[in-house]
């Protein structure tokens, strides 16, 4: 592919997201106060998820990463005040609002070649079969795009009911909102051009800028291993972006020299762009969830126990029809575990 054409596929994908930070420097006389120990609140919290002191805190409560995806409730048929509410809207308005992705192929994406560009996708498959459950209707969604850093803030601030967005569960995320059990299983992997000397997850990476999105479970371990001395000292990883879809753009114009994600979706990039490829393995083993409010526990248990059937019948078809073409034919890698559901309430 030329640049004038990769560059014009870019316009097609939405374009390079950038992030602009900007610190106020404090009065020259203010010598005992210096500006990096004035964060405002707000970024401190979107900073919790990746910086590597959360690793201190899920010690603290007794919750460690692997086991994460346990920590959900048991799945119930039971109507709660979550799901009364969502049922008495009315109208137009009677819909399941669900926080999506727009931009990741065969997971959620709008298809140019259906009408009104309808989105599309596994993840959003799966929002259709909870809609058709809870509302009698599968098309009874009204679907909001969120970008990969404001997954759990949309769900906090109550403008969504649910988030269907490769979200990985983990202890961070498990603080702030509730998961139902996990329905993807996947791991983190580097991407990188064909051509490139990176091997993988390895000291091929020093002096090599790596892209990874804000707040994302990339950033939290590529931080962590490089403190720890697991990854070279020189990897530099201040590239981050709103939307992973982003980092692609960015190694494609050689802004960066890779791209750590989730494995299932650097596949999906590696067939939007035949120039770049997977470098080696999975380093780690994460499982998406569907991301719900905190004390929205009667829809946890929902969603759990539409899972239960979702894994025994539509799961394999979806793979089949959104992911076998990126992910092969043998789906047992991404099949997630038997659930455990160890949260009491």
């Amino acid at each position: 592919m030329d640049v004038s054409r990769a560059r014009s596929a870019l316009r097609g994908w939405g374009g390079v997201a950038t992030m602009a930070v900007l610190c106020a420097l404090a009065l020259a006389f203010v010598l005992l106060l210096p500006c990096t120990q004035r964060a405002p609140e707000k970024p401190e919290r979107e900073r919790a998820g990746r910086t590597v002191a959360t690793g201190v805190q899920a010690r603290a409560d007794g919750c460690v990463d692997s086991e994460a995806h346990e920590r959900t409730l048991a799945p119930s048929d039971a109507d709660g005040p979550t799901i009364d509410a969502i049922r008495a809207r009315t109208g137009a308005k009677r819909k399941l609002i669900v926080g999506v992705d727009q931009n990741s192929y065969r997971w959620g994406y709008r298809n140019p070649n259906t009408e009104g560009a309808q989105l599309e996708g596994f993840d959003i498959e799966l929002v259709r079969r909870i809609a058709e459950d809870i509302l009698g209707d599968r098309e009874a969604v009204q679907f909001k795009a969120i970008p990969t850093s404001q997954r759990t803030r949309a769900i906090e601030k109550g403008r969504v009911d649910m988030v269907v967005r490769t979200m990985t569960i983990n202890c961070d995320r498990l603080r702030e909102v509730a998961f139902s059990a996990p329905y993807f299983k996947t791991g983190q992997q580097v991407l990188a051009p064909k051509s490139s000397p990176i091997t993988g997850y390895d000291d091929s990476l020093a002096h090599k800028k790596v892209c990874t999105a804000a707040t994302s479970t990339a950033h939290t371990k590529l931080a962590a291993d490089r403190k720890e001395g697991r990854l070279p000292a020189s990897t530099d990883i201040s590239t981050t972006v709103p939307n992973q879809l982003d980092c692609l753009v960015r190694l494609q114009l050689g802004e960066v020299d890779a791209v750590v994600t989730d494995g299932a979706l650097a596949a999906s990039q590696a067939a939007q762009d035949p120039t770049v490829e997977l470098k080696g393995k999975a380093f780690t083993t994460e499982y998406y969830g569907v991301a719900m409010k905190d004390d929205a526990d009667d829809l946890v248990r929902r969603v759990n126990r539409i899972l239960v059937d979702y894994r025994a019948h539509g799961w394999q078809k979806s793979y089949d029809d959104w992911l076998a073409a990126t992910l092969g034919k043998d789906s047992s890698a991404s099949k997630p575990p038997a659930p455990q559901y160890l949260r009491g309430s």
